[in-house]
């Protein structure tokens, strides 16, 4: 049974990095958190200038830690003691980073990636300013196709951020979206990056594990 489910992770994981490819991002799988830390630890190094999306994907995995450890220049949006000026001030400076690294709310198994932005930063980093970007995912953001993908984020993953972010939203008391107007809605941009003109600027990484939502 095991060596079965294996066999169809595999096949899976090979249509993946296919599909992505063919839409011009870079593809990589990697078993666990270190074969990632190893991994990100030959991009991090150099005095590059490096940001980070709001991402729980990378507080489990230590990857902010593990940032601050590295020869680069860290845009730290996580500084103690800043203030809301000062961390927007941060957000932007981001979006002139070297390197970028983010999750992602959704991936497709042909070849693209899903997600739903409140203030529009990690998004917008997604699509223009860093130099290269790295989008970390578990399996378990991995979706069939764009409708299963939308339902993930709209059912699941906007309603945990919003609880995350101790957000007074209808999502938080029924578990789902609502389409709300709330002044505490996180849910302002929809993006799905397709197709990229600039070649392998993009660099999805999965990670064979359930991390994040």
């Amino acid at each position: 049974m095991e060596e079965n489910y294996q066999t169809l992770l595999r096949m899976k994981e090979n249509q993946l990095i296919k599909a992505f490819e063919k839409n011009q991002m870079s593809c990589m799988i990697v078993k666990d958190e270190n074969e990632l830390k190893q991994y990100l630890r030959t991009v991090l190094k150099g005095q590059k200038k490096v940001a980070v999306g709001g991402s729980v994907t990378l507080s489990q995995l230590g990857i902010i830690d593990l940032i601050r450890e590295s020869d680069v220049q860290f845009i730290d949006r996580y500084e103690m003691g800043l203030s809301q000026e000062q961390v927007k001030e941060r957000l932007r400076e981001g979006l002139l980073a070297d390197i970028f690294i983010t999750g992602t709310n959704a991936l497709t198994m042909d070849g693209c990636l899903y997600n739903i932005d409140g203030t529009g930063n990690r998004v917008a980093a997604m699509i223009f300013g860093p130099k290269d970007v790295y989008v970390i995912a578990g399996i378990n953001k991995i979706c069939a196709n764009e409708q299963e993908a939308i339902e993930h984020i709209r059912q699941y993953s906007a309603p945990a951020n919003a609880l995350r972010l101790h957000k007074h939203t209808p999502c938080t008391k029924l578990g789902q979206c609502q389409d709300c107007l709330s002044d505490e809605r996180i849910c302002s941009s929809y993006v799905k990056l397709a197709y990229q003109g600039q070649k392998k600027r993009i660099h999805v990484i999965i990670i064979e594990e359930n991390i994040g939502y």
